[in-house]
């Protein structure tokens, strides 16, 4: 059965709110300092502590920055270089350096700079590099394929930053939370920028609590005392019903004609619409008016995620104006099940239909990460994970 996580932001979400529901679900915190421990980044120390919130029990994660440790900032370069350095898995490496760009271009476009002067004060300091990185890594190890949040609570009033007394939601998060429905309650910040750069960058829907039959839920605390809530993001981890094989849903087809534009921006645009919520993105060569050769660009992504898709098409590309209409699609259930193979454990994407498996295909980052390690070709590493992933059905596993 595949597993679902729904993110709860009643009370909004921060990234070390995030990490706390994390470890309370029963990530061991012991893990998730040895996998940071692989960032090139000192001078800090992660504590995870029982605590109470509005009469709620909830995790309390705390990033402590020793003095020698603190940095007051870092520019994008600087986040991209240590995040490359490090030892970190190519998917976590890949995955946190594209947030880290889009919270630049948020934040260039948000005080009116270029992005390489974009100086990330509260974001670039060390807590918030083990928040993001700590939270890609995270949602990663738990193995959610299908990951759905509530509309989330922003909190209202003001914020002071380094920017001086700004209005809730603060830009940044305004910006990232673009298509995402919301709602202010409660007269503090309830979403920081970590929170939403997190939530957006792995969640696909948005609506009230699928489906699901529930496993555990975590409770991540924050550090405000509030009255009349608890301040805690919850964080629930449960598994579609075997009886439910296929999923019905909408889905946003967007599309644009290009035939100006330099096929180097292509590949980088890819990656920033897929860093953004698409879910897809491809292009099909056409034949334009006066016989311009030009492509079709497609886009397929969750209805709440339009806003920021076209803001990106529009600053980053030559079209004058896309299309759009939504779609049901059909889901097969899935499940991601790791392998033991001879080059070390891979995962594999299982597809079923009326309840037999039609389809196992395995992760391809996975089969990268192997084959470099091993200087051997992809495709071998691939076999030998299906081979293995056969054996296994075999045997009952």
């Amino acid at each position: 059965m595949s597993r679902v996580a729904y993110f709860d932001c009643h009370a909004g979400i921060a990234g070390d709110m995030l990490l706390g529901a994390l470890v309370d679900l029963g990530l061991p915190v012991e893990e998730l300092r040895e996998a940071l421990a692989k960032l090139p980044l000192e001078g800090y120390q992660i504590e995870a502590r029982s605590v109470r919130k509005g009469g709620l029990a909830a995790t309390k994660l705390d990033v402590l920055i020793e003095p020698a440790g603190h940095h007051h900032g870092r520019h994008l370069a600087e986040i991209v270089d240590l995040i490359a350095s490090s030892r970190l898995d190519a998917l976590v490496k890949r995955k946190s350096e594209a947030l880290f760009r889009r919270m630049a271009e948020v934040e260039a476009a948000a005080h009116g700079v270029e992005i390489e002067r974009v100086h990330f004060h509260e974001v670039g300091a060390v807590d918030a590099i083990v928040d993001i990185v700590g939270g890609v890594w995270g949602l990663e190890r738990l193995g959610a394929g299908r990951l759905v949040s509530s509309p989330v609570n922003v909190g209202s009033g003001s914020v002071n930053t380094q920017h001086g007394l700004l209005p809730i939601p603060a830009p940044a998060t305004l910006r990232l939370l673009e298509g995402v429905p919301v709602y202010g309650s409660g007269e503090y910040e309830m979403t920081t920028p970590t929170g939403a750069l997190l939530l957006t960058g792995h969640v696909t829907e948005y609506g009230p609590l699928p489906a699901m039959s529930i496993d555990k839920a975590g409770y991540g605390a924050g550090e405000r005392e509030t009255s009349g809530r608890p301040n805690v993001f919850r964080l629930i981890l449960g598994s579609e019903s075997p009886t439910r094989e296929e999923n019905v849903d909408r889905v946003l087809v967007i599309e644009t004609e290009i035939d100006d534009m330099s096929p180097q921006i292509y590949g980088p645009l890819m990656e920033k619409l897929l860093a953004a919520g698409a879910l897809d993105v491809y292009l099909s060569p056409i034949q334009m008016k006066k016989g311009r050769p030009g492509q079709l660009l497609t886009i397929l992504a969750a209805p709440s995620c339009r806003g920021v898709i076209e803001r990106i098409l529009f600053t980053e590309t030559t079209t004058l104006g896309v299309r759009r209409r939504e779609c049901e699609r059909t889901i097969l259930a899935r499940e991601t099940v790791s392998v033991d193979t001879a080059y070390g454990p891979i995962r594999v994407k299982v597809a079923r239909h009326a309840g037999s498996v039609v389809g196992a295909q395995p992760e391809f980052d996975d089969c990268v990460l192997r084959a470099r390690e091993h200087s051997l070709p992809i495709k071998e590493i691939w076999s030998e994970a299906l081979v293995s992933y056969r054996g296994m059905k075999a045997q009952g596993s």
